[in-house]
This record gives C-alpha cells, sequence and structure tokens, in this order.
C-alpha cells in the first residue's frame, strides 16, 4: 500500500523520483552536519572542562589571598579596602558559525586605576586577592563562552539527529514504498493495454479471414 496517495501516473513517478534523490542528498548532508557538529562539541567539552578547572583554579587562588589579607588586616580593613579599589569590567560579546549554529565569543577585559589605597594599613596580600580576583573574572568568561557553546551545539546537534531519523527510517522509505506502488501500478496497466490490443488485434484478424 502506497504511503502517499497519489494516481499512478508517470508525471507523479517522475516528481516522486527527483523528491527521493533530493531527500537522499538532504540526507547526505545532515549526516555530514552531524559528524562537524560531533568533532566540534568534543573539542568544545575539553576546553570547558579545562576552562571550569582554570575557573575552579583562580577562585581558589583569590579566595586564598583574601583569607590572608583578612588575617593580616581583619575584616573591616579588607572592607575598608575594597572600597577604594576602582575596576571595571567590560564584556563584549561577539558571534562566529559553525554550520550554521551561532557561537559566542566572549571577550572580557577589565580596566582599573591603580593605586587604590595608601600602603599604610594593607598588606601584600590585599594586592595579591585583587589581581587574583581580575583573574577570575576573566577564566569566567572564558567559561561562559565555552558552556553557551556547548548548549546550543548539543541543541543543534540533537535537531539534526531528528531529521537524519525522519529522513532515514520514514520519508525514504515511504518514497520508495510508493515508487514501487506507483512502478507495479504502471507496468499491471501496460500488461493490460497489451492484452487488450493483443485481443483486438486477433479479432480484427478473424474477421479478415
Amino acid at each position: 500500500m502506497a504511503r502517499y496517495e497519489v494516481a499512478p501516473t508517470r508525471s507523479n513517478l517522475l516528481n516522486l523520483k527527483r523528491d527521493l534523490d533530493l531527500a537522499g542528498q538532504g540526507y547526505e548532508l545532515l549526516e555530514q552536519k552531524r559528524e562537524i557538529l560531533v568533532v566540534e562539541l568534543k573539542g568544545l567539552t575539553a576546553r570547558a572542562v579545562e576552562a571550569q578547572k582554570k575557573v575552579d583554579e583562580e577562585l581558589a587562588k583569590a579566595y586564598a589571598a583574601l583569607r590572608e589579607a583578612q588575617l593580616a588586616q581583619g575584616n573591616s580593613g579588607v572592607s575598608f579596602s575594597s572600597r577604594a579599589v576602582n575596576i571595571e569590567t567590560d564584556i563584549r560579546l561577539r558571534e562566529r558559525r559553525i554550520m550554521g549554529v551561532g557561537i559566542p565569543t566572549v571577550n572580557v577585559s577589565v580596566e582599573d586605576n591603580p593605586p587604590y589605597y595608601g600602603p599604610r594599613g594593607t598588606s601584600v596580600w590585599t594586592d595579591e586577592a585583587v589581581a587574583r580576583f581580575k583573574n577570575a573574572i576573566a577564566a569566567i568568561g572564558r567559561l561562559a563562552e565555552s558552556r553557551i557553546s556547548l548548549v546550543r551545539l548539543a541543541r543543534e546537534i540533537q535537531k539534526t539527529i531528528r531529521r537524519v531519523n525522519a529522513l532515514e527510517k520514514i520519508f525514504i522509505p515511504d518514497y520508495k514504498e510508493t515508487l514501487k506502488y506507483i512502478e507495479d501500478s504502471l507496468e499491471e496497466g501496460e500488461r493490460e493495454a497489451f492484452f487488450v490490443l493483443k485481443l483486438v488485434k486477433g479479432r480484427l484478424e478473424a474477421r479478415r479471414g
């Protein structure tokens, strides 16, 4: 039984063959896209792991320096010094495309105008904590870039796999089944026409005899 209800005509046969050919080409392109995206996803996964590791390391160092500063100055001293810190962060987002998928590029720049405070009442750990937290901010930007890219690529891969499966398991088999139905119908029609022609020819020859 044909999956697509179409009349068994030669024009429909040609149209279905063309559609089947286009479906096959689409299937191959989607398979290539899926493979490329999977390769990109693996690379991004490795970068995301490294970015997370870097963030953890920088934050650990920053908080360690902060604790040392608190021991040296006391909590109130660190709190007072922090009010003088003049740091501005600028986040710029750009986008590059991989197989039609928008992948963000996060550029984080940290601008400051030291010295923020006088040497008295502070310690070297105060400066160390400021520097470490600046590094952590930049690392967090790279981590955000990796994570967002991973999510977008994973979603696109899922969509591509669904389309590949739909073509492979539904549309292409249905096209082939319908083509077979039309071809069988046309062959049956040709056999019937040939039989009728042969019968008419036989009767005409009988009358002439």
